[in-house]
């Protein structure tokens, strides 16, 4: 990784990055844990989607999530500079769900301050993903540690993550509702739709069928996106039509569409949302 004495950019698997692009930028992925009935396995390379999914349905047996341990990421850091990179600048899930953020950071202190940088990104999934993306390719094109890490932080600050839920008894049971179960108080009956804001899920509306939910988080995205020339990722789990589905609205609503990505969720994120999850990431199109 980080070839050439460019900046090497790190993230966690919970960016779900699409197919390809984690090779094709080389960004280093470190991996979450995912327990499962006792025993436990790296996010996306022991524990499909798939899997979760079916556990979560068939509550056969209890499904929880751990960070990386610093080591991990120490490790991670320390070959990146091995192989050549300058500086390294670490891109991860919000500090408000997950103690990731804090591994990374407790590492780079352990690797060298100076030219380990972590940033939280105040989101996940694609609100993560799409930061990183940001980074890997100004890096790629040769900038400094500081313009990469600022291309992270900007992307990060004006991305806008968007999600539906079809219950919310899975982010009330790992305790990441946070303020979303205030406002809507014990009428879990309704379909709501939820939004990331400064690292914490929220509640954005409440909406009483899923099919008008779902028609309601487009409308959403569409306005969020504004006029603005935009990325999209439609994410979902166990919910490939619906996200088709998103997906060919906003193709047809978005005028300054770049690029579409359209992808299901891992099992870290998807343990916390359960089944059903539709997610729509709105981000600015890289200037550069």
């Amino acid at each position: 990784m980080g070839t050439g004495g460019e900046i090497a950019v790190v993230t966690d698997s919970t960016a779900y990055l699409p197919d390809g692009l984690a090779e094709e930028l080389r960004i280093s992925v470190v991996p979450l844990y995912v327990i499962m009935g006792g025993a436990s396995g790296e996010e996306g390379v022991d524990i499909t989607p798939d899997q979760l999914a079916a556990a979560l349905r068939e509550r056969r047996q209890p499904v929880s999530t751990s960070r990386p341990t610093p080591s991990a990421f120490a490790h991670t850091y320390r070959r990146c500079l091995d192989s050549g990179a300058k500086g390294v600048v670490s891109i991860h899930l919000s500090r408000e769900l997950s103690g990731t953020w804090d591994a990374a950071r407790l590492a780079a202190e352990d690797v060298d301050p100076s030219c380990v940088k972590v940033i939280d990104s105040r989101s996940a999934g694609m609100g993560l993903g799409f930061a990183v993306l940001a980074a890997a390719e100004l890096a790629r094109a040769g900038a400094e540690l500081d313009d990469v890490v600022g291309t992270g932080v900007d992307t990060a600050a004006a991305t806008v993550t968007l999600f539906y839920v079809d219950t919310l008894e899975f982010l009330r049971r790992g305790g990441r509702i946070g303020a979303a179960a205030a406002v809507l108080g014990t009428a879990l009956a309704v379909k709501p739709l939820l939004h990331v804001v400064d690292g914490r899920i929220v509640a954005l509306e409440k909406v009483r069928t899923a099919s008008k939910a779902i028609a309601r988080l487009a409308e959403v995205a569409v306005e969020r996106a504004g006029g603005r020339l935009v990325d999209i990722a439609v994410q979902h789990l166990a919910a490939p039509e619906r996200a088709e589905g998103v997906a060919s609205v906003l193709r047809e609503r978005i005028p300054r569409l770049r690029r579409m990505y359209t992808s299901e969720v891992g099992a870290v994120v998807g343990a916390h949302v359960g089944p059903g999850l539709i997610g729509v990431v709105v981000a600015p199109a890289p200037a550069h």
